[in-house]
């Protein structure tokens, strides 16, 4: 049965000291986590926002946050053109903008032009687009003065271009999984120049790589599309540490939820809309072994979040699964409002996603299932939700709301 939790538990603006220094520099925050102490509100009304502003065009990508710097990406649905905007972080004011022009190649009606979400790190904000031109990477100090591009060659993909970079040991690495020629791709950070590229097979995929620290070991960069199954890549070289080419074989399926790590185990997501989702987490190693696998209520987009030794798959439908993340064994399966493209965070012990239908739904990070708030945005979303600094960033189609981030009056 669900159950509203109490008015006095709904509004909570305290930031924590932890919190408020954090930064968010790629899609869906700490290595893709999704996950913040920080304590934002639960329920609230167009009053409580902080600010709100109106984008300078569509865009699906998720802002990012470097101290008191927020970037975003947006596309204008006529020309293709790219827009970077940098705001102000607590009061949503322009600080730049640059423009890019783009091509208006073949994409799905659900994708955008802004779909990536950018990565940023002390020096540099990096973007990705791609097209039946090109595929960019470009870089951009905090001022907003272009640092270097690379182009790496056409991206091919009746869907359009989706897949968003991280910065890890000093490179930008990035997944090209594409219809037409493939490869995995690390640029080195302060020139833009090629460091590696792995050569892959397969179609268009739209995952975000995560890393992985094995223990005693070095950092492992993961990736995940149906072809190879989850691969681990040595950052520092490109070459391949192990593969695990678990995915059904049976039928054709993609990868657009980003893999995600939990503790000694890394889970990738794959499946494709009326055959078949799986989840599923292994132990890598040079023989990676299969732990568990889920079929049932399983998103095919929306990217799994792991809080403390619970998993949650947010199913694109809106069916909401709670996992023990070490077995599999599922704790509840529940039906939430709405459909979903954006992925579940969680901030403290809530756990937040927006619908496509511009509702926040926001439930307990519990065994037991709790319906905390349901906020109504008046406008739809296929964004993530970003937290920094004690506040909670939320893109709707033409707009960019603040919550958060002051002290209760």
């Amino acid at each position: 049965m669900t159950r509203l939790l109490p008015p006095v538990c709904c509004l909570m603006l305290a930031v924590s000291a932890a919190a408020a220094g954090q930064e968010w520099t790629r899609f869906r925050g700490p290595n893709g986590s999704g996950v913040s102490d920080a304590s934002v509100p639960v329920k609230w009304t167009e009053k409580d926002y902080a600010w709100k502003v109106r984008l300078p065009g569509a865009g699906h990508s998720s802002p990012i946050v470097w101290g008191e710097r927020l970037f975003v990406t947006c596309g204008d649905e006529k020309t293709g053109r790219r827009i970077v905007l940098c705001l102000g972080a607590k009061d949503g004011r322009e600080r730049w903008s640059r423009e890019y022009p783009g091509d208006r190649s073949g994409k799905h009606e659900d994708n955008s032009f802004a779909t990536a979400t950018p990565a940023v790190d002390e020096r540099h904000v990096y973007i990705c687009w791609g097209g039946a031109k090109d595929y960019l990477v470009v870089a951009l100090d905090h001022a907003g003065k272009e640092a270097w591009r690379t182009d790496l060659g056409p991206y091919r993909s009746g869907h359009g271009f989706g897949a968003s970079p991280i910065i890890q040991d000093g490179l930008v690495i990035v997944a090209n999984d594409q219809d037409g020629p493939s490869s995995l791709v690390g640029l080195d950070r302060a020139s833009g120049k090629v460091r590696w590229r792995v050569p892959r097979k397969g179609k268009a995929t739209y995952t975000t790589p995560c890393v992985f620290h094995p223990r005693g070991r070095p950092a492992e960069v993961i990736f995940t599309n149906w072809d190879h199954g989850i691969t681990s890549i040595d950052p520092k070289t490109g070459r391949q540490n192990w593969e695990a080419n678990l995915f059904d074989k049976r039928h054709v399926e993609t990868g657009i939820a980003s893999p995600v790590v939990a503790g000694d185990l890394v889970l990738g997501v794959c499946g494709w809309l009326g055959v078949r989702q799986e989840v599923v987490a292994v132990r890598p190693g040079e023989k990676p072994k299969e732990v568990y696998r889920i079929t049932r209520g399983v998103p095919l987009c929306t990217t799994p979040l792991v809080k403390d030794d619970l998993l949650f798959l947010w199913s694109d439908s809106g069916t909401v699964t709670c996992a023990d993340v070490r077995t599999g064994e599922v704790h509840w399966r529940q039906r939430v409002p709405g459909s979903y493209y954006s992925s579940p965070v969680c901030a403290g012990v809530y756990v937040y996603n927006v619908s496509r239908e511009g509702d926040v739904v926001v439930l307990a990070a519990s065994k037991r299932f709790e319906l905390a708030a349901r906020n109504v945005l008046g406008e739809g979303s296929h964004s993530t939700p970003a937290i920094a600094g004690g506040r909670l960033y939320l893109r709707t189609f033409s707009h960019l709301i603040c919550l958060g981030g002051k002290e209760r009056k």
